[in-house]
């Protein structure tokens, strides 16, 4: 077991795109029982959650009854589809968090079944479990201390000795300012969030994380996601509540954020959530769990081929726990996710793995610039524009964008992307506004200082008072 510790990536893990693939990582992560992620073949990771339904005291034992209903459908499906490998992943909803013994609970209830599984078939297993970031309760929020901070940590103690064999957690450091800045379109204040204050806090988070996992011994330390961030972005643009171009280029900018877990201990496999894991697995080496056309059940994207193209698990985000015609959803969505790996896994047997990424790239790249972020060689090129800009998380964030918006507009001049002319309008300003942004991290806080300011607590960021 890897314990904390505080890594600087200089050089990429891959040689260039073609070194970028699924079931393939430089890094292959073991964990669990007998589960090896990125050693070859793509895995499918099942995530799921309740249908409406009220937590409480009152309803826990239904609760309960849910999530072993769930875990008896999935290995059901998975066992009749002899998967060669599996992953569940076990996304707390808040009172679970909130309540570290419920969390717990449930924890050991999917591990116990997941051992009955390995045990009758021997097929290699491993469950994560992701806990709630409550640490955005206040306002401004306290992300250091303060009892919501201690419930997070309680709750991935109680979920360790509980049997979690990966660790993850979308933190949600920055996002308060995020938020504001993304709804008025403020390339400046989505900046300073993930430049500045989301990194500061994963650096203190994920060193805490990686050496809780430590002194457990047994559970690795996966990956976080921008979720609140990137994914937030996406869902906006597919409402048309900001230009999709904007949201690509903070989904290239996440990656130098979620980059710092890696940094801080965590060794993978990166959140499914994460559609910034390609760039991760580029510069860290890490396995990735990705979803896409999968996720439909949770939410839409542009992205929906291009992000299997270089997965090692293959996810479908949450599903409920609800009744279709040939069984339960989680049920279903593990078949499905099941025959995709099967695929993939064939295509690599037989030769065809970059064929088959290729094709899964082709289909999406250039219908959106949130997918021409996502390429192999747009990984590789937003990677090495990360790790050109030394060790600073506000330089490499920021060369992030840039680079996002170089491969956009080349996009758009060779005539293989198309914008509309509003689109074109705001990419235009985004690189005006990336050529404008202060030198350095302490110029921009005191830059927004006046507009943002209140929103954050500057002590949970290690951030000195202005004097």
């Amino acid at each position: 077991m890897l314990a904390a510790s505080s890594r600087r990536f200089q050089t990429l893990a891959v040689s260039g795109p073609d070194e970028l693939v699924f079931g393939r990582a430089p890094m292959p992560v073991r964990c669990g029982l007998g589960l090896e992620i990125g050693a070859g073949r793509v895995y499918p990771e099942v995530n799921f959650t309740l249908p409406p339904i009220a937590i409480s005291e009152a309803t826990w034992d239904e609760v309960v009854a849910h999530y072993s209903e769930i875990a008896g459908g999935v290995i059901r499906r998975a066992s009749a589809l002899a998967v060669p490998g599996l992953a569940l992943e076990f996304e707390h909803l808040p009172a679970m968090t909130e309540r570290p013994q419920w969390g717990a609970e449930i924890t050991r209830l999917l591990r116990s079944r997941l051992e009955e599984l390995h045990e009758s078939s021997g097929i290699p297993c491993a469950l994560r479990v992701t806990p709630v970031d409550l640490r955005d309760q206040g306002k401004p929020p306290w992300l250091r201390s303060g009892p919501a901070a201690e419930r997070v940590f309680e709750s991935m103690a109680a979920c360790l000795d509980a049997g979690a064999d990966i660790l993850s957690i979308e933190s949600v450091g920055g996002k308060e300012v995020h938020d504001q800045a993304l709804l008025y379109g403020d390339l400046r204040g989505i900046v300073l969030a993930l430049a500045v204050l989301a990194p500061r806090d994963m650096q203190w988070l994920w060193t805490e994380m990686a050496a809780l996992c430590a002194r457990r011994g047994h559970a690795v330390p996966g990956g976080d996601s921008a979720c609140g961030f990137a994914n937030t972005a996406m869902q906006l643009a597919h409402q048309r509540m900001l230009p999709e171009v904007l949201a690509a280029v903070v989904r290239a900018m996440s990656a130098a954020r979620s980059l710092v877990a890696f940094e801080c201990g965590a060794v993978g496999p990166s959140k499914d959530c994460a559609y910034e894991g390609p760039v991760l697995k580029a510069i860290a080496g890490c396995p990735i769990s990705m979803e896409g056309k999968s996720a439909t059940c949770a939410h839409f994207s542009p992205v929906g081929n291009i992000a299997a193209a270089m997965c090692d698990l293959w996810s479908n985000e949450a599903v409920q726990n609800i009744r279709l015609l040939s069984g339960s959803a989680p049920e279903a969505y593990t078949e499905l996710l099941a025959y995709d790996c099967r695929l993939m896994n064939t295509a690599a047997e037989r030769g065809g793995a970059l064929t088959l990424r290729d094709w899964l790239t082709a289909s999406d790249e250039w219908s959106s610039p949130q997918a021409a972020v996502l390429s192999p060689e747009a990984a590789v090129r937003i990677a090495q524009a990360i790790l050109a800009s030394a060790e600073d998380p506000y330089r490499r964030i920021v060369a992030a964008g840039r680079a996002a918006v170089d491969i956009i507009a080349g996009g758009l001049r060779d005539g293989r992307l198309s914008l509309s002319p509003q689109e074109q309008k705001w990419l235009a300003r985004l690189e005006r506004e990336l050529e404008r942004l202060p030198a350095d991290a302490e110029e921009l806080i005191v830059e927004t200082e006046a507009e943002y300011g209140h929103l954050y607590d500057r002590a949970s960021y290690g951030i000195e008072a202005p004097s």
